[in-house]
């Protein structure tokens, strides 16, 4: 018998003078302190306290009361306490509480009334309902409606009890009749549920002989219609297609929760493309009228399991699920793209593009104070469309280019690689993106940003006047030169005359001004700074913008890339530029632009100096300019560009590769029933039934309905609990559910005698918490029990389950202990390995607080092969590119991600060396939001990378 589940509430001990006090307030006269009394009582009881002394007095001073309150209490403390002894008998004691239910049924008060009918839904004991059930069946017929609804569900609860077909064998047809003549949305609810559950055919009955009224029924109503199709359909589903009818008449009801049911419902009784695509035009209608935004994500969620299954059908609505993007939350918004961005299709890519634009227009407004990151998430959409469909490029990569400067650093690089990769893929839009790169360049702020932008500069100006104009630009950002000037001492005018003047830096930046007829010209701006505090310099730039603010700031890495940049423009120059004469004078004014770089990154004036890496570089160039040679103009001029080829070709690669992996593989058995369509009967179906019989052929073909178990796998997952010599053989079969753990323990009596009152006792460690206390068993000698235990799980850690089995003999009267083996709950169970871009990976490893530092200790001495051991041992998916990991260079460092069913993120960094002696070295790092992963994640590691199973 299964008993209720109680919420537990944390109550101080019962002391005996509590107790007392409790029997003293409940013999009084006044009603809130019996109240607080019975309070106090059923607390007591809900933390495993008896209090066998209250009984009687609660039967003397409380059931007389006529209080609500009090009568509300005393059911909740009659639901509460034992009502048999060890033997299953109901105690004698219980008999006295009958009449006061009698009494409490014929009451005048409909209050008092309804609730003790609907304590009678929780009682199990025949003996004490049996007297009752003519008072309860004249309650059916009640004018008030509360009362009769739940007279409705007494009757339910009585007649599935064991003895309830004994105790009321006319059941379910009073409540046919009853059905038949109630008026009462609720009540009538609840007769039909009563059917459902108890006289199944009987309902099916009343609703085929219903059917063109169903859709005017009450929505409670038609609800637990809706549940009793998907039971008669899933135990037969020859005769859903007389139940598809009243589905779809419900698709036009007023409620929406009736919608979404009959759409769910739809989708899990047929396959046919009319029903999904009624389903799919039904859940979009939701997604646009319903304002919560919990609604919307659910069902956003069961869109994607249709596009999963029926991608063909979901295309042809993209549009309608595109228009939940006017809903301002950003979860919405992204799984809105995530679905469309899967549907889309040379038929639709147009509008989806358009629309796509629309909303990055809308983004410019600055109402939202996320709007850029919802910019970036359309760039990123916008992208994705673009690597798919080429031809749509030239209509979105103008308008993009126009949020190069946005103050959203990640949205200006997405836009900024996005560029990048369609100059290099759609060679038609080389000269367009050129000319406006250049032309927008000086809107630039953000120095990664501009370090890209300077890269397609080098790689695509490829005519005079690009390579010209390139050069302009780049000077005009830079400003005049030097970066900055010191008057000397000796100065032309009187110095004794005037007061000594601090050292100044000269800043001055040029940028382009749009004239009223639309042409362009130079503006310039300079100002003077003094330089005693260099706080001060980096405090008065002329403009955020440009590349003379980005290296007087100190980033000399941008300097390096400015000067890689006019490296590769000059040596391009060389090849179109048939005078020599300018080209002597680009060479010359690139190196003295290269050489105030470097004065002013040597200069005491700077906070911190030019680092090494970016003055070798700049020095390089200096050389590189000076004296060139073939084989280093080819590496500059056409390396580089081939590289770039080739990672894009990779990338390329690794999303195929990814596809196909999340693609379904199945197989028919070769001797798999095969039902030709063509030669079948097609009296009296329905066009519905017709394509259903369609797609399940379909689907039997292509293996779909084949489900292999993997048995080996179901195997591992045995524990043996208890040895072999033990009086009670146990063990497990654990199963690992998202937030659920369920537990199915088998228990074996070996011995030739009955065990009694045996318990499966269990324990958790960590973040694991039990659901219920499993009851207790009596065993047969030489049998076995199956015993059920769930627990829930609420954070990514290891955890432990520990306990014993307690049963007593009728030789023994102490109780016998056999202590269990521990059960380990695995991580692995937990997380799964998951995809993230670069960008957003580095987001996370600088935002995530939370580090667990692992030395590599392995007798492995293949770096990739121990990365293939950690990426198989953790679960995890290796973010690094594979040609990234090629060649033997004694080093290997590689990024992993994984994401776990609570939505956190687990980052792992593998950074290892050879040593000469053949040995790995280096650390794992792994990072994430809460410590209980990052520490599970680490004893992970540390316990597999030795190379062991």
């Amino acid at each position: 018998m299964e008993k209720s589940c109680s919420l537990l509430i944390h109550f101080d001990k019962a002391a005996p003078s509590l107790a007392n006090e409790i029997k003293e307030a409940l013999e009084g006269n006044d009603v809130e302190a019996k109240i607080d009394a019975m309070k106090k009582s059923i607390m007591l009881l809900l933390n495993g306290e008896t209090l066998p002394q209250l009984f009687i007095t609660i039967v003397r001073y409380v059931l007389p009361s006529e209080d609500h309150t009090v009568q509300k209490l005393l059911l909740l403390y009659l639901e509460i306490i034992e009502k048999t002894d060890s033997k299953g008998r109901v105690l004698p004691e219980m008999i006295l509480i009958c009449q006061n239910l009698r009494n409490n049924l014929q009451h005048p008060n409909e209050y008092i009334r309804g609730v003790t009918l609907r304590f009678l839904c929780r009682l199990n004991e025949a003996e004490i309902i049996e007297p009752l059930i003519p008072s309860v069946l004249s309650n059916l017929e009640h004018r008030h409606p509360f009362i009769r609804r739940n007279a409705i569900l007494a009757v339910m609860s009585i007649y599935k009890l064991p003895q309830g077909e004994q105790l009321l064998a006319d059941a379910p047809e009073v409540i046919e009749r009853m059905l038949a003549s109630e008026q009462d949305p609720s009540a009538k609810r609840n007769s039909f549920l009563m059917l459902f559950t108890c006289a199944q055919e009987r309902a099916v009955n009343y609703l085929l002989s219903n059917v063109d009224s169903v859709p005017e029924w009450n929505e409670l109503l038609q609800m637990v219609v809706l549940e009793l199709i998907r039971k008669v359909c899933r135990t037969n589903r020859g005769e859903k297609g007389k139940y598809i009818k009243i589905i779809i008449s419900l698709l036009n009801a007023p409620s929406a929760a009736v919608i979404y049911e009959c759409a769910g419902t739809l989708v899990s009784l047929s396959s046919a493309p009319t029903a999904i695509r009624a389903a799919a035009n039904t859940y979009c209608q939701l997604l646009l009228s319903q304002s919560d935004n919990n609604v919307k994500l659910i069902v956003l969620d069961r869109l994607n399991e249709l596009k999963t299954l029926h991608r063909d059908i979901m295309v042809d609505v993209i549009m309608d699920v595109l228009r939940a993007l006017s809903s301002p939350n950003l979860d919405i918004r992204r799984k809105t793209i995530d679905i469309a961005l899967e549907l889309i299709t040379p038929r639709n890519i147009d509008e989806v593009v358009l629309m796509l634009k629309k909303e990055v227009v809308k983004t410019q407004s600055g109402e939202l104070e996320k709007n850029g990151e919802y910019r970036q998430m359309l760039v990123q959409a916008i992208h994705s469309c673009a690597i798919k469909f080429p031809e749509v490029a030239s209509t979105v990569v103008h308008l993009l280019m126009d949020f190069l400067g946005d103050s959203n650093v990640a949205s200006a690089m997405d836009v900024v690689v996005f560029v990048r990769e369609i100059i290099e893929t759609n060679p038609k839009l080389r000269v367009s993106i050129i000319t406006r790169l250049l032309d927008t360049f000086y809107q630039i702020r953000v120095a990664r940003v501009c370090s890209c932008a300077l890269w397609i500069i080098g790689e695509y100006c490829l005519s005079l006047s690009e390579v010209e104009s390139g050069i302009s630009t780049i000077k005009q950002c830079l400003g005049d030169l030097p970066f900055y000037t010191v008057p000397e001492e000796g100065d032309v005018t009187d110095s004794s005359k005037q007061p000594p003047q601090p050292s100044s830096i000269t800043v001055s930046s040029r940028r382009p001004a749009i004239l009223a007829d639309g042409t362009y010209a130079t503006q310039s701006a300079a100002s003077e700074t003094a330089i005693s505090a260099p706080t001060i310099v980096q405090g008065s730039l002329a403009s955020p913008g440009n590349l003379r603010s980005l290296i007087l700031t100190g980033d000399f890495f941008v300097g390096a890339v400015v000067a890689c940049t006019l490296t590769k423009l000059v040596l391009r120059l060389e090849e179109v530029q048939p005078s020599r004469a300018e080209v002597n004078k680009a060479t010359s004014e690139a190196l003295l632009i290269m050489v105030s770089m470097l004065q002013l990154g040597q200069s005491s004036f700077m906070p911190h100096p030019i680092d090494n890496d970016s003055y070798e570089r700049i020095v390089l160039c200096i050389r590189l300019l000076c004296n060139t040679g073939d084989e280093v103009r080819k590496i500059w001029l056409q390396s580089c560009r081939q590289s770039f080829v080739k990672m894009l070709a990779d990338k390329q690669f690794r999303e195929t590769e990814e596809i196909k992996a999340k693609a379904q593989i199945s197989h028919a058995q070769p001797d798999d029933l095969i039902d030709f369509y063509h030669l079948k009967s097609r009296k009296g179906m329905s066009q519905l039934e017709l394509e259903d019989e369609v797609q399940d052929d379909l689907k039997r073909a292509t293996g779909e309905f084949t489900k292999d178990g993997d048995d080996a796998n179901k195997l591992n997952r045995i524990l043996q609990l208890t040895g072999f010599s033990d009086p009670v053989y146990a063990e497990a079969y654990v199963t690992v559910h998202h937030y659920d753990i369920v537990l199915d323990v088998t228990v074996i009596n070996r011995t030739k005698e009955t065990l009694q009152n045996l318990c499966l006792e269990l324990a958790t460690m960590g973040d694991l918490k039990l659901v219920e206390r499993p009851q207790n068993y009596t065993l047969a000698p030489e049998s076995s029990k199956q015993i059920r235990a769930n627990i829930k799980v609420s954070s990514t850690e290891t955890g432990v389950i520990f306990g014993n089995i307690v049963y007593e003999t009728s030789n023994v009267l102490e109780r016998t202990v056999v202590v269990l083996n521990d059960i380990h709950i695995d991580i692995m169970d937990y997380i799964s390995p998951a995809t993230c871009a670069d960008v957003a990976f580095r987001n996370m490893w600088a935002e995530f607080e939370w580090e667990n530092k692992v030395a590599v200790n392995t007798v492995i001495q293949d770096e990739k092969d121990f990365l293939n051991h950690i990426i198989k041992s953790t679960n995890m998916k290796c973010l690094t590119a594979p040609s990234a990991l090629d060649g033997e260079c004694g080093f290997l460092a590689a990024n992993l991600y994984a994401k776990s069913v609570f939505g956190e993120d687990a980052l792992v960094n593998v950074s290892i060396e050879k040593q000469v002696d053949g040995k790995l070295s280096g650390y794992i790092r792994i990072r994430s939001k809460t410590q209980g992963i990052a520490l599970s994640l680490g004893d992970k590691i540390t316990l597999k990378q030795k190379g062991g199973s």
